[in-house]
């Protein structure tokens, strides 16, 4: 089993993403409080996340360029310096219009942050950045459990949930802060992407890292176990890059698809579970913000566990495992019309989505190889995607039904997910379908032709 070194790099990168999940995991709880604040409907009030759509948009397509110019690392900081100053605005403007304003700043910001992150830890780390990013988003997570617990105590203090804005403003400045002092900086140059991160065999069997290079100068392949195709230069299975173009690879932009589709169940929970908990549980407003963390909670305990099974499995079915686990989780939230079981269901949910979003991303950023900044800049698009229709869909039809026969529409986005995982399975591996392909017809490829091997 491969071994994941920890150095300040990896420690800081966890951080960031940390900073930013305190925000986002405290964000979908106070939609409903500030629908009501600002006596919008559901449809309105889910406004809110098509603005964290367009600053995806605006994020995605800022990284690319800023982190060419000023290095990854240093883009990660100024989407984290860009997210505090949004925050303050997001805290103390009350204006649907100004609201709506300082999410797409935070958005904007936050995106270029996750962004810088994820291609720093994939550099860094190699065939193990599966378990990097899984324990990254784990960190991100389990300061995503406090925002909800912290604006449960300061709406029932009567307090509101603005004090908690101003706290994610400091803890920004402290990491800030810790960074000088320890002399934390960001990799000098930007490295090329280990394609063996998620090669056929790679979790099982681990390649050794590729070396670091300029994206002009990548190891032009990488084979994931003695006798199988070597992965092509872009991390597509071998002539993938053919039906690609020139651009990025099959795979991508299945496993593309994918991060918008489990976005959209991610960021539907964080936003709706609340007003579910108060209409169908029998929460009340200030214990419904709270009972969030829950999720979180799940996700926090998932990743953990997640980071190890990634060193061990391959990411696809490891993704088909969690699948299964979220719609056993919302099976019995949906159900429940109690609040502890709710909460219960809450939890198992949380654990299957621990690991939609760490797998998907670095399956992408892993296949795209030298063109990772590109990579990046295009998931964000992904959740963007995500975040902009669903949540607004699920308003809509909340408006029309209520939220708890509105949330139904989560199953079919899990089922979605399932067999796009499926189908990335497919186009990373295809030799294992051919060959079980041949099993199936009582032929060896090996002992066809080479003319009849090459038409295939």
């Amino acid at each position: 089993m491969p071994h994941l070194t920890h150095d300040r790099t990896t420690w800081l990168a966890y951080a960031q993403l940390a900073l930013w999940g305190f925000f986002l995991y405290g964000f979908g709880p106070v939609v409903p409080l500030l629908r009501d604040e600002q006596g919008t409907s559901a449809a309105v009030a889910g406004l809110h996340s098509t603005a964290i759509a367009v600053g995806a948009l605006l994020g995605g397509a800022l990284f690319a360029p800023v982190a060419r110019r000023i290095g990854r690392g240093r883009a990660a900081w100024v989407g984290l310096a860009g997210v505090a100053v949004g925050v303050a605005g997001f805290g103390t403007l009350r204006p649907l219009p100004a609201t709506l304003a300082a999410v797409v700043v935070i958005a904007t910001f936050g995106m270029m942050a996750i962004s810088g992150v994820n291609v720093v830890l994939t550099a860094h780390h190699g065939p193990t950045a599966p378990a990097a990013l899984t324990e990254a988003n784990a960190a991100c997570a389990g300061m995503g459990i406090l925002a909800p617990l912290l604006i449960g105590a300061t709406v029932d203090a009567g307090l509101g949930w603005r004090p908690v804005m101003a706290v994610e403003v400091g803890l920004i400045a402290l990491l800030a802060l810790a960074a000088l002092t320890f002399r934390v900086r960001p990799p000098a140059a930007p490295q090329a992407l280990s394609v063996a991160a998620v090669s056929p065999a790679s979790v099982a069997s681990p390649a050794p890292p590729v070396p670091a290079a300029s994206p002009e100068h990548a190891v032009p392949a990488v084979a994931s176990r003695v006798g199988e195709p070597a992965v092509a230069p872009t991390g597509a299975p071998a002539g993938a890059e053919r039906a690609g173009g020139g651009g990025l690879p099959r795979p991508y932009w299945i496993a593309w698809v994918l991060m918008a589709v489990t976005g959209s169940i991610e960021v539907c929970l964080s936003l709706w579970t609340a007003d579910v908990l108060r209409s169908h549980a029998g929460l009340g407003a200030g214990a419904a913000s709270a009972a969030v963390a829950a999720i979180v909670g799940g996700m926090f305990l998932g990743r953990l566990a997640g980071g190890r099974a990634a060193l061990r499995y391959r990411p696809v079915p490891l993704l088909l495992v969690a699948l299964a686990v979220s719609l056993t989780g919302f099976a019995v939230f949906w159900v429940a019309s109690v609040g502890w079981l709710a909460v219960t269901g809450l939890v198992v949910l949380g654990l299957g989505n621990a690991l939609h979003y760490p797998l998907a991303i670095s399956i992408a950023l892993a296949v795209a190889g030298p063109a990772a900044d590109k990579a990046a800049g295009w998931s964000s698009y992904s959740m963007g995607v995500g975040f902009g229709i669903a949540p607004v869909a699920l308003g809509w039809v909340a408006d029309g039904v209520g939220p708890h026969l509105a949330f139904l529409l989560l199953p079919g986005f899990i089922a979605t997910a399932a067999l796009l995982t499926l189908r990335l399975g497919r186009a990373l591996h295809p030799h294992d379908h051919d060959r079980h392909d041949d099993r199936q017809n009582g032929v060896s490829r090996r002992a066809q032709p080479a003319t009849s091997r090459t038409s295939v």
